[in-house]
């Protein structure tokens, strides 16, 4: 099944308008020289390429940011005072003695200070580190720990209930900037007042000279096991932001656009900051959580023209159903586009039915910066593809080879994993403190990405399934170690397995199966208290269902065997435990 989007009158044409032409004539030096780059030489810088060049450029007057309140302020920021904004801050760090290469930390929801922290951050060379304000206390500690924080951005009420309890824990953070409400000008002792701080900081800010190679943004990723995987990317990323922004979003200069993800994800920083203000959009944020009726009410009320959401949120309104579009006037919307998890082709066709075009899936990583391959506004759309590669990125499918070697399959849709070659500016340089983990993210040339996947006859890919098992819910990533290591930590608890269970909404749910210490009895009572410890612990990464078992599966090396719990959960074939612990020799 194809679907085709049919371009209606008065709508520009797509930037990418000829696929094969784009891809045979791309080169990522031609893309560079659309940047400035720092003035007399000075270099590549993501903020400056940001806000800075749009205001030397004369376009200081057009709306950066049109922020939406949760409880119903609006608040339209220019590209010039995004600028001078993000200036301040860039002086308030050096004030506090703030160096370049320094990690900043965020921890806030969606208000207007956050972008300007981000900027500012990126004007003085330190490292922006984005956290999910839903985030418990443990998760956030562990990440404020493995990256060396050295400030932290937050708001008093986030402070309160997340750090105050854990500061102490930090020994490397020395500032902490709060975001408060000015009816309560105290804050908590040991803290800075985010707007005394911007007050005395000075409007003007030069950029030193910015080698792209210089780190810039550091995202902290899960992995199957262990802690964490922190990976950094640098400046020069900003040139894939631009690119991809342009060709798979089909951003224009002036176009009213949505990201509806965090900067606490990945997607929320490449392509809800980088990507729509390099390319000179008017970006909506919006404050407050999912709520279809509010949803359509901005599309229509705000005129969005291009929406890049989320799987679980297309799925969610499905489920509301079709009356709230259909009653709208979304004749502004031009493309809409998904990312997290792969789309499932019921939300595409839907897409379709009710907004007359379809989503466009693509895929990405935190690893790789940004988006990888896209299904684009001048293709057809097969219904469950993840698309084809961006101009400038050489995807393939690869398998061992009886040699011990990565090959490429040739032939169309055999499995293999996704690999791609590690050549363009957004590819991460590293995960943090941990060289061994990045190098074997490498192999013959090819940067492997764990997901499985095939590639049809027309070079469509089609995303198969994760290689490992972390767990993907509601478009984050989420480590099974990590989540098992915080329920542990109840006094009832002996060992925990955790596995992701499918859920019609979220996509995949996180499902832990606990034993108990010796003495201690299963009951309703005692699964409230321990799924209740998750979620004020974990936050988001919580279990949302929990059961007993009297002994977990193990293999006679002790690893928890969650694959064995998943397949039982599930019904499942066992498939092979002749490693399981107890299973006969």
């Amino acid at each position: 099944m194809r679907i085709r989007k049919e371009l209606h009158e008065g709508q520009a044409g797509p930037n990418l308008s000829d696929y094969t032409r784009e891809r045979a004539s791309f080169s990522w030096g031609r893309a560079r020289e659309e940047l400035d780059g720092l003035p007399d030489g000075g270099g590549l810088n993501l903020a400056y390429e940001a806000v800075a060049r749009h205001v030397a450029g004369g376009h200081g007057s057009q709306t950066a940011i049109i922020w939406l309140g949760k409880n119903g302020g609006r608040t339209e920021i220019s590209y010039a005072e995004l600028d001078s904004l993000s200036d301040r801050f860039a002086n308030v760090l050096a004030g506090l003695g703030v160096h370049p290469g320094d990690r900043v930390y965020s921890l806030t929801g969606r208000i207007p200070e956050l972008y300007v922290c981000a900027l500012g951050t990126l004007k003085h060379r330190a490292m922006f580190c984005p956290l999910f304000s839903a985030f418990g206390p443990e998760p956030i500690l562990q990440r404020l720990n493995l990256g060396g924080a050295s400030v932290l951005f937050t708001t008093e009420r986030l402070f309160n209930r997340r750090i105050a309890a854990i500061r102490d824990q930090i020994p490397t953070l020395e500032h902490v900037l709060i975001v408060g409400d000015p009816k309560r000008p105290k804050h908590p002792e040991g803290t800075t007042d985010w707007a005394d701080a911007m007050a005395s900081a000075a409007a003007d800010y030069r950029i030193a000279d910015t080698d792209p190679e210089t780190p810039a943004v550091l995202h902290f990723t899960s992995g199957t096991t262990g802690t964490p995987k922190g990976a950094y990317h640098v400046h020069g990323a900003v040139l894939t932001h631009y690119v991809t922004g342009k060709l798979a979003l089909d951003l224009h200069p002036g176009d009213v656009y949505w990201c509806t993800a965090d900067p606490g994800w990945v997607t929320g920083t490449s392509y809800g900051i980088s990507a729509p203000l390099t390319n000179r959009v008017t970006m909506v944020v919006d404050e407050a959580e999912f709520d279809p009726k509010r949803w359509y009410q901005i599309l229509e009320e705000e005129k969005i023209q291009v929406w890049y959401t989320a799987p679980t949120a297309i799925r969610m309104l499905m489920r509301a159903g079709a009356e709230f579009p259909q009653s709208k006037d979304l004749s502004a919307l031009r493309f809409m586009a998904s990312v997290g998890e792969p789309l499932n082709p019921q939300a595409v066709v839907w897409g379709q039915e009710v907004f007359g075009m379809p989503f466009h899936d693509n895929w990405w990583q935190t690893e790789t910066g940004g988006i990888m391959i896209a299904n684009y506004a001048s293709m057809d759309v097969k219904p469950g593809s993840m698309g084809r590669p961006m101009p400038g990125i050489t995807a393939g499918i690869v398998r061992e080879g009886d040699d011990g070697h990565m090959h490429e399959v040739d032939d169309p849709d055999q499995d293999g994993e996704l690999a791609l070659r590690p050549d363009w500016p957004s590819v991460f340089r590293g995960y943090w403190n941990n060289q061994e983990r990045y190098e074997a993210c490498f192999r013959d040339g090819w940067y492997l990405s764990g997901d499985l996947a095939r590639r049809d006859d027309e070079g469509y890919y089609w995303f198969v399934g994760r290689a490992d098992d972390v767990i993907k819910s509601a478009g984050h990533l989420i480590g099974p170690f990590e989540v098992e290591s915080v329920i542990m930590k109840h006094p009832a608890v002996a060992e925990v397995g955790v596995i992701g269970k499918p859920d019609p909404v979220a996509g995949t749910i996180i499902k832990a199966f606990v034993s108990l210490q010796p003495g201690r009895k299963w009951s309703d009572e005692l699964q409230k208290e321990i799924l209740g410890f998750g979620r004020k612990n974990l936050g988001t990464a919580a279990p949302r269902e929990i059961d007993y078992c009297q002994s977990l599966p193990k293999t006679r090396s002790g690893k928890i065997m969650r694959r064995l719990l998943k397949a039982r959960e599930l019904g499942l074939p066992e498939g092979d435990i002749s490693t399981l612990e107890g299973a006969d020799s």
